[in-house]
Formats: structure tokens, sequence, C-alpha cells
């Protein structure tokens, strides 16, 4: 029954990971494309948009939250292994654990705080599109409940290999 159940998370967290990597191309190409015609449109047709900016800058919040969550389960995010590389091999799986709990915790932390500020901002409209800007402000919980699902992952799991500081380098 243990084994039916990991296999259901590691399911579920392979296609979390699917949809993330996904609609962050999506929001990248957005993004990108916005900074092009806001370019386009100021410096060659000398009209700007109001809308460009503001839809680049949404797509820029989700690339950079949901690359953070990305980057816990893939383990390329940033961290510090300059003095954590020295320890035995015991010792630095405990680390590694702690480490996890700690990315876990952010996590939670992030859709704690990020729920209240979503609730605190209800009812504010964006100035030039006029999107619900609950739409942005939904992000960061977003964005956490996913880090806690993946350092959640990477707890039951343990780190990948590829996560493991490579002291050779």
């Amino acid at each position: 029954m243990l084994g039916f159940i990991a296999r259901g998370f590691d399911h579920l967290t392979a296609l979390a990971a699917r949809l993330l990597r996904a609609s962050l191309v999506a929001a990248v190409i957005v993004m990108l494309s916005c900074i092009v015609v806001q370019v386009v449109m100021r410096y060659v047709v000398g009209k700007t948009l109001s809308w460009s900016e503001e839809l680049a800058v949404l797509m820029f919040a989700w690339a950079t939250l949901g690359g953070l969550a990305l980057g816990v389960r893939e383990g390329f995010h940033v961290r510090l292994d300059l003095l954590i590389g020295y320890l035995p091999a015991p010792t630095l799986r405990w680390v590694e654990r702690a480490i996890d709990c700690l990315t876990a915790a952010f996590g939670a932390y992030l859709v704690w705080s990020g729920a209240r500020f979503y609730e605190i901002t209800g009812g504010s409209v964006s100035a030039a599109i006029g999107y619900p800007i609950e739409l942005l402000h939904i992000l960061a919980p977003l964005a956490g409940g996913m880090i806690f699902l993946f350092a959640l992952e990477r707890l039951v799991a343990g780190p990948s290999t590829e996560s493991a500081p490579d002291l050779a380098a």
C-alpha cells in the first residue's frame, strides 16, 4: 500500500513539474514578445503601448517564482556548498535533509504569507490592463505550494545525484 502511495506521489510531482515547465516556457515567450513589441512601438512607430510592460511584469513574476519552484525539484536552485562539500557522507546526508526541511518550511511560509497578501489586496485591478490584481498576487502562494511539494518529494526520495555537490569542479 505504501508503494502505491509513493508511486502516486511521484506521478503527481512529475505532472506538476511538466505543467510548471510548460507554463514557464509560455511565460518567457509572452514576456519577451511583449518587450519586443514595446521596443518596436516606442522606437520605430513612436507610440508607446500601455499594456505591454504590465503584461511583461506579470510574466516575469511567474517566470521568477515558478523557476524557483522548478529549481527546487530539479536541484538547480542557487546554493553555496563551499563548506558542506567537505563533510563526511553521513553528515552530508543529514545536512541535505535539513536543507530540504528548511526549503519545505520556506514554501509553506510563502503559501501562508502570500495568501494573506492576496486577501489584503483583493478587489484591486491593474493600472493599464485592468485585470484583477489577485492574478499577480496568487503567484506567490502557488509557487510556495510547489516549492513545498517538491521539497517534500526530495525529503521522501532523498536528493538526486545531480544535486549533490561536485567537488571536482
